[in-house]
């Protein structure tokens, strides 16, 4: 038996319970938003298992123990629940294939990635087309075939008025003259205490990541350290209700991709922290910056590039911490 089979049997058990986990998300998301969030996660899900045979091809690697193992797979899925549903297809693909290249072989391959691929692949899209990024649908989407031609672009269907909005995130950052009561009130992105529809969103995410705490896919550490920061900093920083209100902590927790980031992308064991503090500060930091992103940048949601700045900032974490980290496993 090969010193590497164990190893590769223990990522893929994770790797198959991590995309469990996201099925209450998933199902959450198609709920609230329609078929795109279905149509997203197989163009990403098929774009990267296309890139990644292509890559491992010209690497003149075996094919059947990189594509076997989920990890390719899990990439996908957490990038295609990140991106707005039905966004372009060729959105999409680009991100799938830019995490796949730019995230993962070009460092050599599953286990050596410093940058988490699916937050690459996020932000690279982000940058390059902001406008694509910001077209959420209105509750419950549009059907099937609208869905379809807002992806494909292949018919003459028209979709109705007022089919997208912005996110609540997205309206908070801009506003400038009604209070929180009033956004609560007659803003249709704002929901109970968070977005609509994605306050729904983050609690399925929490339970899916109950579920892999439970499981010991990993630690506390991570997700305790950015929700714990994340509510902190929201906590000390939110003035009430007032037209210049940045959110409540209930409002930052259950809004933007908090339950996502927290449980499925900070808990990724190769570009995050290895050893437990390490793993608490790195948490702490991306639930600060995710913070200052959406209150003060320039984009609204700052889960993304508050991960791939902490990745960054790994070797420091680990060497200013006590102890020996503990190894990394692929």
């Amino acid at each position: 038996m090969s010193p590497l089979e164990p190893v590769d049997n223990r990522l893929q058990q994770a790797m198959k319970r991590v995309l469990l986990a996201t099925v209450p998300g998933v199902l959450v998301l198609f709920w609230w938003f329609g078929w795109g969030a279905l149509i997203n996660l197989l163009l990403a899900c098929g774009s990267a298992l296309a890139v990644e045979a292509a890559v491992l091809r010209l690497r003149k690697y075996p094919l059947k123990p990189s594509l076997s193992d989920g990890s390719a797979l899990v990439s996908a899925t957490l990038l295609a629940l990140a991106l707005p549903p039905y966004c372009p297809w060729w959105l999409t693909v680009s991100a799938a294939a830019f995490a796949m290249i730019f995230g993962k072989h070009l460092y050599g391959g599953v286990g050596k990635n410093p940058f988490n691929p699916a937050m690459l692949g996020f932000a690279l899209v982000l940058v390059c087309f902001p406008q694509q990024m910001v077209q959420w649908p209105a509750s419950h989407g549009v059907s099937l075939l609208e869905g379809l031609h807002q992806i494909f672009g292949f018919s003459d269907a028209h979709l109705p008025d007022a089919w997208a909005q912005a996110t609540a995130l997205d309206s908070l950052r801009i506003n400038r003259s009604l209070t929180m009561d009033e956004l609560f009130a007659g803003n249709p992105a704002f929901g109970h205490v968070g977005g609509t529809g994605i306050e729904w969103v983050n609690l399925a995410f929490l339970a899916g990541g109950a579920f892999l705490l439970q499981q010991r896919v990993f630690s506390w550490h991570a997700p305790v350290g950015m929700l714990g920061s994340l509510f902190i900093i929201s906590l000390l920083c939110w003035n009430g209700s007032g037209s210049d209100s940045h959110g409540s902590p209930l409002f930052h927790l259950l809004t933007g991709a908090s339950m996502l980031g927290a449980f499925f992308i900070v808990t990724e064991p190769v570009s995050g922290a290895r050893a437990p503090k390490a793993r608490l500060l790195f948490g702490v930091g991306v639930g600060v910056l995710t913070y200052l992103i959406r209150t003060w940048g320039g984009y609204p949601d700052g889960v993304a590039f508050a991960v791939l700045l902490m990745n960054l900032c790994v070797p420091a974490l680990e060497r200013l911490c006590a102890g020996q980290p503990e190894p990394r496993t692929p």
